[in-house]
């Protein structure tokens, strides 16, 4: 088989470098100072989930102007990576500070724009569960910024056409009429997804975050679900083209990237989140590795849960006589 990291020798002699199968390369250290290691337009599609500089364990909370000043070293770094047809799928959330919000991928935008890139859309997913604010409203969702380096790029739009609404609609006029109008092998998806694969022609993407139930939960706190990355994999790259997370955590992205027959690098500056990694790696590849199926419905109360119905102290305003 062919090198195809040339940047990696592939007796693993490289400290804090673990290579899988020559396919799949995971590093423990900074991005930027890994990134420079990799070759110009080697990579297919960047995603990843950036830390949000909030304070989690495995980031120091600094201004935000020093913050994206670092994100933007790193960026650069990544378009130089990118191949001409490849892509950039950047999911962020807000940074709050002193209560006051501060929409990350609109000041992420201006850093991409300003480096040439365009912006092809900007999809939210939302879940239904998170922190409850007492002084604003709860966020429930995030960004996925899609970036291109280029106007010819990947995308695989026969691999996430959804079914037609009225497949048997027809042409009235013309030298058409009497055949199908539309494209038998189906629609295209909104660029807002449900969580069910055959449904995303509709508003949100509704795919749960890695909270305490999730079947792909680890200690990481802030997780990137698998399902996430598989929709951006299918459609934006090609069967052997090479992913990249420079923030991989646990290693999402690299199973997302395996399930598809793909090649990864993922890089993470946390010992303990790149030994997560590699046992999920080693689980997947046995078959042991539990995850949340693509398209699975989210479950939704019945209504005769316990937890789903309203305590009595709630509905009964029951006082003692004084």
């Amino acid at each position: 088989m062919q090198t195809i990291f040339p940047f990696v020798k592939q007796d693993n002699d490289i400290k804090d470098t673990f290579s899988y199968d020559k396919e799949i390369i995971l590093h423990c250290g900074d991005a930027n100072d890994f990134l420079r290691t990799i070759p110009n337009e080697a990579v297919s599609l960047i995603i990843t989930s950036p830390p949000y500089n909030i304070g989690k364990e495995y980031e120091a909370k600094t201004e935000i102007e020093t913050y994206l000043q670092y994100q933007d070293e790193v960026i650069s770094e990544l378009i130089r990576i990118l191949r001409p047809d490849g892509s950039i799928c950047w999911e962020v959330g807000n940074y709050v500070e002193d209560s006051e919000v501060f929409p990350l991928d609109i000041f992420y935008y201006m850093l991409f724009k300003n480096k040439g890139l365009k912006l092809r859309n900007r999809i939210i997913w939302h879940f239904g569960h998170g922190l409850h604010c007492s002084k604003r409203f709860s966020g429930r969702y995030e960004t996925i910024l899609w970036f291109t380096k280029g106007d010819k790029y990947i995308f695989n739009l026969d691999s996430v056409r959804v079914p037609s609404k009225y497949p048997g609609k027809l042409h009235y006029k013309g030298k058409n009429r009497g055949k199908p109008s539309g494209n038998p092998l189906g629609k295209n998806p909104s660029d807002i997804w449900e969580v069910v694969i055959n449904d995303w022609d509709k508003e949100i993407w509704e795919i749960p975050n890695v909270k305490s139930n999730h079947p792909e939960k680890t200690v990481h706190p802030c997780q990137f679900p698998v399902e996430l990355v598989e929709r951006c994999i299918l459609a934006l790259t090609n069967e052997g083209d090479l992913v990249l997370d420079p923030y991989v955590g646990v290693g999402s992205t690299i199973i997302a990237a395996i399930k598809n027959n793909r090649r990864a690098v993922g890089i993470d500056k946390e010992p303990k989140y790149i030994e997560i990694a590699k046992k999920r790696i080693d689980a997947f590849k046995s078959g042991e590795l539990k995850l949340r199926p693509i398209g699975k419905p989210i479950y939704n109360p019945t209504g005769r849960e316990k937890v789903s119905q309203i305590p009595k102290e709630w509905l009964y305003n029951e006082r003692k006589p004084e």
